[in-house]
């Protein structure tokens, strides 16, 4: 009796590839008819486009230029229904939680690829080429990658590396094409924050960008941009004054708002949009929520974290343990990483910090409402997404920071959560909201933060900007820093 293919057998264990392959076919083709239907005559020649390199099975890379409201998520649901009907598999990620979860099926890259936290040009993913994450690689059909441009080249190219390692074979043509020969489709908006580099300059945050990298010359170029967002059936003056508000913000992203910009800018925001008056200005987020949460009704209570040096860290050293002790541990205040001391009441609104389950939509950036609050495991229900309504129990769990600013590797033992008042504009970008109010006491300082605080809700209506000048004073002129070369190839 002959054995069985060993890869064969194991890609029918592959339980990542079983969920792949769970949709039902029957309803997806349906879904996908309407889908199809419903393309604008743009939308369908980037489709037509995506597709036939798929069916032609030679490869190619793709990036989707468009700004919010011109249906790249659209454009991914029909991409993602067309193959899944087909019984394929396509793989749906996002460079923020909250952008995969408009995906279905969406897993950030970080998780779906084992894309390394900490990124050098040499970056390889973590994929064992014989693992069930190969595997699955090698039964996709199509990746879409949404929100690309806020996430550092190596990334990519990290990717690319890998999947060229687990397709070649030695002799392979797979060696040399992008990405092992797979399709793959980018999208996103170079308006929008870039990837964030600690106390980087300008030119190191460009040259950090997508469009920098060596794949770009191998991306095909695919724009959107006919505005989706548009009310159908409202009065003409409402659709009106949504066209021009568009028109402002993309002007405004691209730097054309203003005086001339090489960099940065100032420009005057328009009264309609200012809050004119504040006689008690308020610092940072941090004390925003710290305020409205001290005079939001209920009883406080309070979670202590507890911190440790990881066993990893041989510290024999008196004065070492000194530096590190305890008290120095818990006094850190890293992005990302909760408090040590974190006080919350029911009802209050939070933020979660970490991905804990993504098909619930629990991932980093969601917003929740707390409902009950106990010593092991504390209540909430989804605020924000596409899971509005559901019921959630956040357990504590161990943190590591990832900054290599910190010369030690510690953890931190706390409720993955943030009081969420106000949030900072980096941790909004991905974020669709009905209202919101940008208190610039300072100025941004890094390119496309403005048109994302500005852009996240679709209705002029929405917005509300108080601004302070270096006095303190309220003024309607701020600084736009906008980087013009990372258009230059688009």
């Amino acid at each position: 009796m002959p054995y069985p293919d060993h890869e064969a057998l194991s890609s029918a264990n592959n339980l990542l590839i079983s969920e792949e392959l769970s949709y039902d076919i029957t309803n997806l083709q349906t879904e996908f008819d309407c889908l199809l239907n419903s393309l604008t005559d743009e939308q369908r020649m980037v489709f037509d486009e995506i597709i036939t390199a798929v069916d032609g099975n030679t490869g190619g890379v793709f990036f989707v230029y468009g700004y919010g409201g011109t249906g790249k998520t659209f454009l991914w649901k029909t991409l993602s229904a067309s193959i899944r009907s087909k019984g394929e598999i396509v793989l749906n990620v996002a460079s923020s939680g909250i952008a995969s979860l408009l995906l279905t099926g969406g897993r950030t890259a970080h998780s779906r690829f084992l894309i390394p936290i900490n990124l050098n040009e040499d970056s390889l993913c973590h994929i064992k080429p014989g693992g069930d994450v190969a595997h699955l690689l090698k039964e996709t059909k199509l990746i879409i990658w949404d929100e690309a441009p806020m996430v550092h080249k190596h990334a990519f190219e990290a990717l690319d590396r890998t999947m060229k390692d687990i397709f070649s074979s030695g002799t392979s043509i797979n060696e040399e094409i992008p990405f092992g020969g797979k399709v793959i489709v980018f999208g996103g908006d170079f308006r929008q924050i870039l990837p964030v580099i600690p106390n980087g300059s300008r030119q190191e945050i460009v040259n950090a960008s997508l469009s920098s990298s060596y794949l770009w010359r191998k991306c095909k170029l695919l724009k959107l941009t006919k505005n989706m967002r548009l009310t159908v059936g409202s009065q003409t003056s409402d659709t009106e004054q949504t066209k021009n508000f568009a028109h402002w913000l993309l002007d405004l992203g691209e730097g054309k708002v203003g005086d001339t910009n090489d960099g940065d800018a100032c420009i005057e925001i328009p009264d309609d949009l200012l809050i004119k008056d504040s006689s008690d200005p308020i610092k940072i987020v941090q004390e925003i929520n710290d305020r409205l949460l001290s005079m939001f009704p209920g009883e406080e209570r309070e979670y202590l974290s507890s911190d440790s040096i990881l066993q990893t860290e041989h510290i024999n050293d008196p004065l070492q343990e000194r530096l590190y002790s305890p008290d120095v541990l818990n006094g850190l205040k890293i992005s990302g990483l909760p408090n040590h001391r974190l006080v919350l009441k029911v009802g209050v609104p939070v933020m979660l910090l970490r991905n804990i389950d993504q098909r619930s939509g629990l991932c980093n950036g969601t917003r929740l409402q707390i409902l009950s609050l106990h010593k092991r495991v504390i209540e909430a229900k989804i605020i924000s997404g596409g899971n509005i309504g559901t019921r959630a129990f956040i357990p504590r769990i161990s943190l590591i920071p990832s900054d290599r600013r910190i010369p030690f590797k510690f953890q931190r033992r706390q409720f993955p959560l943030s009081v969420c008042f106000a949030m900072t504009i980096n941790k909004s970008q991905g974020q669709s909201l009905s209202r919101i109010g940008l208190f610039l006491k300072d100025p941004v300082f890094t390119h496309g933060q403005l048109y994302v605080a500005l852009s996240r809700v679709k209705s002029r209506d929405g917005v509300k900007v108080l601004i302070l000048d270096e006095d303190g004073r309220v003024t309607n002129k701020t600084t736009n820093v906008v980087y013009k070369e990372v258009f230059r190839d688009l």
